[in-house]
């Protein structure tokens, strides 16, 4: 027996295995390619707050090496910068899907995970106290929890039968790298189907971005569904031929109902999908993960009840509805069609002013998520810095000058005192919560919100968000440890 099954060792799979083999938890991670080797194009990058997310957990440094910095947001034509932000991360970065799993395996064989690859998940059941999985490798596996981060057409999703409500797709495109005979008008050009796209690789072949007529959903197109949508825009193929990938978006947009049905739950794709345009489904994923990760540690581990994976469901699926009614938003924006091109120049105009861009930027980048208060805490008496993350300040300790993060890299809550030491007393959860005192002599800054008063004590969670704020008291703060990391 083991206590948690993760089924698919993707960017979500992967990192919320680092995470609960952080935490101490024994997982099987099961994988149905044959390897990590990915075919076609997938996500092509990480936006601000996954790069700090990895920031906490010490290892931003080494996906930094191999990625292009660049300001990578954009909504409809318009760019968005964030290098104003306050965040040592005001930036997104360029970096291949291929090459962000490579890199976080690496992490997790380092942490003592073993990815079972070529293996499936053929059936499960589940009862009060666990789930027996069935693999296609003739095992029978038992487990305490079993999360599906097997994507969008998520086997576990629809073997849990939990709803995917959503939206069909109303457009298609088709992204290749191919061998031209002829030679295209290189660029970017906007099309009545939409996009259209041509640029020449240093191997000398081609990568395309072809929108279709009319919407396709086949995940598995060929190459005469290139040459005909190249052939409908264009009225040539270009000679296309020997394809290396050839895949398919839609605009699609779907978000399961519940993020958890009992001992099973969902995360990234499994749990939403949409359009890729705006780069948000992968960063959506890893964060998803970065979320569950503690909370199903310390339900594993007998520290807290497993009420306190709902909290999972409330937080995540409010951020991926937002993240897909903006994907909606985008990809109606992304239509030729004369009204909504006067609209594309309406919002331009728009987000080229301060507010507009840094409160969209905000949201697209991750960095103003904010989670909602208990129940039993009245959302208008909390600091502005509760449910959202915690910046990545420069702390004066008796130990020397320390970040903020990397207090974090051990995936423990933190309890960071910058007041007087015998202000609180967190010795009956010394065993679970790392207490520091510290100081701090500059300005709390957050994105889009700007300066905040500056508290006395700050209890951090595992991800690097704020679960209570000390303002001159220790008023909430047992009220808060109990909720967050048992009584």
């Amino acid at each position: 027996m083991t206590e948690v099954i993760i089924v698919g060792a993707g960017p979500t799979g992967l990192m919320l295995a680092a995470e609960l083999a952080l935490a101490g938890v024994d997982i099987a991670l099961l994988e149905r390619r044959p390897n990590q080797e990915l075919i076609g194009t997938r996500a092509l990058g990480l936006q601000a707050r996954t790069i700090e997310m990895l920031d906490q957990r010490g290892i931003a440094d080494r996906f930094l090496a191999e990625g292009q910095v660049a300001q990578v947001l954009g909504f409809g034509t318009t760019r968005l910068s964030i290098i104003d932000f306050p965040s040592r991360h005001p930036y997104g970065l360029g970096l291949q899907q291929q090459h962000t799993e490579r890199l976080l395996a690496q992490w997790v064989s380092e942490l003592g995970v073993r990815i079972d690859y070529g293996v499936e998940v053929t059936g499960f059941d589940q009862d009060l106290k666990g789930v027996d999985a069935r693999l296609s490798d003739g095992r029978e596996l038992r487990a305490e929890y079993l999360v599906g981060c097997d994507g969008g057409r998520s086997v576990i999703r629809k073997m849990a039968g939990i709803d995917f409500p959503g939206w069909e797709p109303t457009m298609s495109s088709l992204i290749a790298e191919v061998e031209l005979s002829t030679e295209p008008e290189w660029g970017v050009h906007h099309h009545a189907y939409g996009t259209q796209a041509f640029s020449q690789l240093t191997s000398g072949r081609a990568s395309l971005v072809v929108s279709e007529r009319e919407p396709q959903e086949n995940s598995e197109p060929t190459l005469e569904d290139l040459r005909s949508a190249l052939n409908d825009a264009w009225g040539t193929d270009f000679g296309a031929h020997n394809p290396s990938t050839i895949t398919r978006f839609t605009d699609m947009a779907r978000q399961v109902s519940a993020y958890r049905s009992s001992r099973v739950l969902l995360a990234g794709d499994a749990a939403h999908v949409h359009s890729p345009v705006g780069g948000q489904g992968l960063n959506t994923g890893v964060q998803d993960a970065v979320n569950l990760g503690w909370k199903l540690a310390q339900v594993v581990r007998g520290v807290s009840p497993e009420a306190l994976l709902n909290t999972y469901h409330s937080e995540r699926h409010a951020v991926g509805a937002r993240v897909i009614h903006h994907n909606l938003a985008q990809t109606a924006l992304m239509r030729m069609e004369d009204r909504i091109q006067a609209l594309t120049e309406v919002v331009d105009e728009w987000l080229h002013m301060d507010e507009p861009r840094r409160t969209l930027a905000g949201a697209l980048s991750g960095l103003d998520i904010r989670y909602e208060a208990r129940a039993d805490v009245a959302s208008d008496d909390a600091h502005p810095l509760v449910g959202r993350r915690v910046p990545d300040l420069d702390l004066h300790t008796a130990e020397g000058a320390l970040r903020t993060y990397t207090l974090l890299h051990g995936g423990d809550p933190v309890l960071l005192n910058l007041g007087d030491p015998s202000d609180i007393d967190t010795s009956a959860w010394t065993d679970r919560v790392k207490r520091v005192d510290a100081r701090y002599y500059g300005v709390w800054e957050l994105p889009v919100i700007g300066e905040v008063s500056a508290p006395t004590a700050v209890l951090i969670r595992p991800d690097g968000y704020v679960a209570w704020v000390g303002q001159g008291s220790d008023h909430g703060v047992e009220e808060a440890l109990v909720f967050w990391f048992g009584s």
